[in-house]
């Protein structure tokens, strides 16, 4: 806690240190032992909402947004979209998610790294909405790039568990079989050696920790001790899960903690993007811009920005 406190003043947020009584007249539903951290202006936005009024921006000054167009092949100064259309472009801005260190190695940019998705499954309650006016997270183990099971309000008021760290078969593995691709199956199954002799994270913790999380009531139980009343029967609702598109760096065996961006020939490569992405996006795309009009040069890695 003292650690999250630091970094949260080192980063300029508000953010203050109370005891179990301030805690109660905060958030009388959660629970602590001996302190807690306090972030007053912690909000809840829609990603959908916030996606669509960016299109709408785009579509108002002229952009093109082209849905259903998988890119299959890409290299400087072309994109190729489903095998048969080549488009010219200035310059390619990656940021390509589960596909980024794909569409990186067709520039040549991150070869040292892989993908190594992870899957968040999330359950929703029948609460009343307003019943948990906050959002109660736990200390997360450092060791690992995860924040633990939370008890979050949603931005219509509805309360939702999660979410899991669940090691994902494949690169969009939401749960349909009728998704599922052998090849990157294969591919990530053949990183878990490496990963189990990683130094860096508490492989075998968390694969020991996490799998259970599949059984609701195993996740509901971890999210009591954030909050007492939270009981099994009242989170029967099974939210879409989310894969974390997570890089795992090759020669030091290491989950990548932090934001990467690399550039290389007319490409700029959001290889990374892991929590808080959605909270920091549009910082990072300023970032990104700014390293573009900057002058950013093939090979060259950006400093770690939080």
């Amino acid at each position: 806690m003292e650690k999250l406190f630091e970094r949260g003043v080192a980063n300029g947020c508000t953010i203050e240190v109370i005891d179990e009584k301030q805690l109660a007249e905060i958030e009388p539903l959660a629970k602590t032992h001996g302190k807690a951290l306090w972030s007053p202006l912690t909000a809840v936005s829609s990603p959908t909402g916030v996606t669509q009024g960016l299109a709408e921006r785009v579509l108002e000054r002229g952009g093109e947004i082209r849905m259903n167009s998988p890119v299959t092949k890409a290299g400087p100064g072309w994109v190729e979209v489903a095998g048969i259309e080549r488009i010219t472009v200035g310059h390619l801005i990656n940021a390509a998610g589960l596909y980024a260190d794909r569409v990186a190695h067709w520039f040549g940019v991150g070869l040292e790294y892989r993908m190594l998705p992870f899957k968040g499954l999330y359950w929703y309650g029948n609460w009343p909405k307003g019943t948990l006016k906050r959002h109660v997270y736990p200390i997360p183990d450092l060791r690992n790039p995860f924040l633990g099971v939370h008890v979050t309000v949603t931005v219509d008021g509805a309360v939702k568990l999660g979410p899991t760290a669940i090691p994902a078969f494949w690169r969009e593995d939401y749960g349909n079989l009728s998704d599922f691709v052998p090849k990157e199956a294969w591919q990530i199954a053949s990183l878990y050696p490496r990963f189990l002799m990683s130094k860096h994270h508490d492989v075998p913790g968390l694969l020991r920790t996490e799998f259970p999380k599949y059984v609701r009531s195993h996740l509901v139980k971890q999210a009591q001790a954030l909050v007492p009343s939270v009981e099994v029967r009242d989170f029967k609702t099974k939210g879409k899960p989310g894969v974390r598109a997570q890089l795992f760096h090759l020669p030091t065996r290491k989950l990548e903690m932090d934001f990467i961006v690399e550039s290389g020939v007319k490409s700029t490569h959001v290889l990374n993007a892991v929590s808080p992405a959605w909270t920091s996006a549009l910082a990072v795309g300023d970032y990104v811009v700014a390293r573009i009009h900057d002058g950013g040069s093939m090979g060259e890695k950006s400093e770690s920005e939080q």
